[in-house]
């Protein structure tokens, strides 16, 4: 482990549910090698469904809270710029100088359009768990982790 971590920010509109995810997942996974962040364009609270999806998996979004991205503009430098849906890929700000890299992870739904049952809601927020779950394990095997 080198002393100085990769910093990842991973991107959405309302930092509600998948950049949530994406947070928890990459620290809980290699949180010795990456300092972890998230971050959205319109900051909500974090959907219950979300929490709670993660919750059963092991990997409780403990501690996290929605963040608006000017917490970071021109503040901290990123090794990583994750965006994890269209629109925050389209209006990720260009004031963020000095990234290293960027990666787009567009295919995911959001939990927060998804209408439905409680329990319908759920199952959808497992299955974008599920999703970025996956997205998260293939990233830390491209980067030889």
């Amino acid at each position: 482990m080198s002393e100085r971590k990769t910093r990842v920010l991973f991107l959405s509109t309302a930092n509600a549910a998948r950049s949530q995810m994406a947070e928890a997942f990459l620290r809980h996974y290699a949180g010795d090698y990456y300092e972890v962040h998230s971050a959205g364009l319109e900051p909500r609270a974090i959907m219950p469904e979300v929490a709670q999806a993660m919750a059963e998996v092991g990997v409780p979004l403990d501690g996290q809270r929605a963040k608006g991205v000017g917490e970071y503009l021109g503040q901290v430098h990123f090794g990583w710029l994750i965006t994890v849906c269209s629109h925050a890929e389209a209006h990720c700000p260009t004031a963020f100088l000095g990234i290293s890299k960027r990666a787009y992870w567009g295919d995911v739904d959001d939990p927060l359009k998804f209408e439905g049952s409680a329990e319908q809601r759920a199952e959808h927020a497992r299955a974008v768990r599920d999703a970025i779950n996956g997205h998260v394990q293939s990233w830390l095997v491209e980067q030889g982790e």
